[in-house]
């Protein structure tokens, strides 16, 4: 199902450029196994839940966005994407076989599909730090690059990226992707710690927390006191 857009679209220079962003979720059950020996399963979907909805909602805010592709094969994660970013939403069913790249892949094409006008990014959904100013000033670094991405902390993995009208991507996201993805001809931004920081082990939930979260994660993360 597609929402209405923002459809603010016009010629004009790169700085102008508007955009869709794509966000693979998986669902809330499987996600961030890596935290599972730290949090019980009913917390762990809890805050996973979280950290995607504040993803979105501040995705949704960035003056930037126009259009929110989010890529799952789980209905309970459909609708609180939905809940989380609105109109901007539109849901596509994660590709068998799975996994992080044929989701980005699957969203990429969709995104095309929906506004080949647009510059296109795949966002990671458990940024839950991440705040609309700082998505739109690296969209706009974006989109002065034909291929542009944002690294993790550790300056090792990939937390967006990004690729203009008329420019080809093909995601690899996984360990070493930042390397891979700037063989592949993508710029480094320079972002926001918000952008930069992603959870996957409890030490990173304790970072984020540090940065300051969106109320969502705020409120699942209350009384957790995460191992450093």
């Amino acid at each position: 199902m597609t929402g209405p857009a923002r459809d603010r679209t016009a010629a004009g220079p790169a700085s102008a450029l508007r955009w869709t962003l794509v966000v693979p979720l998986k669902s809330a059950h499987e996600a961030k196994s890596r935290l599972a020996a730290w949090l019980e399963p009913g917390p762990r979907r809890a805050l996973v839940r979280a950290m995607a909805a504040d993803t979105l909602a501040a995705a949704a805010a960035a003056q930037r966005v126009d259009r929110i592709v989010v890529v799952t094969g789980d209905p309970a994660t459909a609708r609180y994407a939905r809940r989380a970013a609105g109109a901007l939403v539109d849901v596509v069913a994660e590709p068998e076989p799975g996994g992080l790249n044929p989701a980005a892949r699957a969203g990429i094409a969709r995104a095309r599909e929906l506004a080949p006008s647009h510059g296109v990014g795949v966002l990671l959904g458990d940024l839950p730090a991440l705040r609309p100013a700082d998505l739109d000033d690296a969209l706009a670094q974006a989109a002065r690059c034909p291929l542009a991405l944002a690294t993790d902390a550790c300056g090792t993995g990939t937390t967006l990226l990004t690729a203009v009208p008329g420019s080809t991507v093909d995601p690899a996201f996984g360990p070493g992707s930042a390397q891979v993805h700037q063989a592949r001809g993508h710029v480094r931004l320079f972002v926001a710690a918000g952008l930069t920081h992603d959870v996957d082990v409890p030490a990173d939930l304790a970072a984020v927390l540090a940065l300051g979260v969106g109320p969502r994660t705020r409120r699942a993360a209350g009384g957790l006191a995460p191992p450093c």
